[in-house]
């Protein structure tokens, strides 16, 4: 009886054996190597909240994420609220925007903590090149609704265009309150030329939207030519951010590790 119940307890220890190893492989973990510190920049008429599936997938991970808000009132203040979170990081950063998001990134990421760019359907401008003068580079799809500005100088979005033109992958109810709760931006903000070209001299990547209504796909794939950037094409509108927040997650990841190695 005793040897039967040693060597139950002996398949027992090896049973428990095998699931902690079991555990221990399938746990997510970092490149020890890796970039460990992110903040992530959203653009015009969708918040830092549409960040949260790429937040959810980096942040078990062991990746330091910030999830940057801006006050849209100039360009010159969203920058330096996105250089005050770069300088609160301890170690190389990557930033990584989202449409209006591209152009801060592209300002700001000429700090010397600044690792790397990710640009997310978004703008990569030149020095002495702005936002708009991107936009208008390129024909705008008939589905875009950016308004014209407001007697006060903001800049909302079309009611009637917000689901097709801007998130037409997200159901009608997620496009409402995200219209209901975006934001106004300055046109300034717009307007106003980039002093910095970070791209120039950091490594960047590009995610491009082949079903983009609000950065037409041509404009995004010239702007990643001149930039050098390594591209990544999702079949996405342009919060693939929100509607495919694994394989932006992924190009983020290669990014990180990438980098620095």
């Amino acid at each position: 009886m005793k040897f039967i119940y040693a060597g139950f307890d002996i398949a027992i220890n090896n049973h428990l054996l095998l699931l902690q190893l079991c555990i221990i492989k399938t746990t997510p973990t970092m490149n020890t190597s890796a970039i460990k510190n992110i903040i992530l920049v959203h653009g015009a008429f969708a918040d830092g909240s549409g960040w949260e599936g790429v937040y959810n997938i980096l942040a078990p991970k062991g990746y330091n994420i910030t999830v940057l808000q801006y006050p849209m009132t100039s360009l010159e203040a969203d920058v330096a609220a996105l250089n005050n979170a770069i300088d609160k990081q301890e170690g190389p950063t990557l930033l990584v925007g989202h449409s209006y998001g591209g152009t801060l990134v592209t300002e700001a990421g000429v700090s010397p903590k600044v690792a790397g760019i990710v640009y997310v359907a978004a703008f990569e401008p030149e020095v002495n090149e702005s936002t708009f003068d991107l936009v208008q580079s390129e024909p705008i799809a008939p589905e875009n609704g950016i308004m014209n500005p407001d007697e006060k100088g903001f800049i909302y979005y079309e009611k009637a265009k917000y689901h097709a033109g801007f998130c037409a992958d997200l159901s009608k109810e997620k496009a409402a309150f995200m219209y209901a709760s975006h934001g106004a931006i300055a046109v300034s903000c717009f307007t106003t030329p980039v002093k910095n070209a970070a791209w120039k001299t950091k490594p960047s990547y590009a995610i491009i939207t082949t079903e983009d209504k609000g950065i037409v796909p041509s404009l995004q794939y010239k702007m990643a030519k001149r930039s050098g950037a390594k591209v990544t094409e999702i079949q996405a509108s342009h919060v693939v951010f929100i509607s495919h927040p694994e394989e932006v997650a992924a190009v983020i990841e290669e990014a990180a590790n990438e980098i620095i190695n």
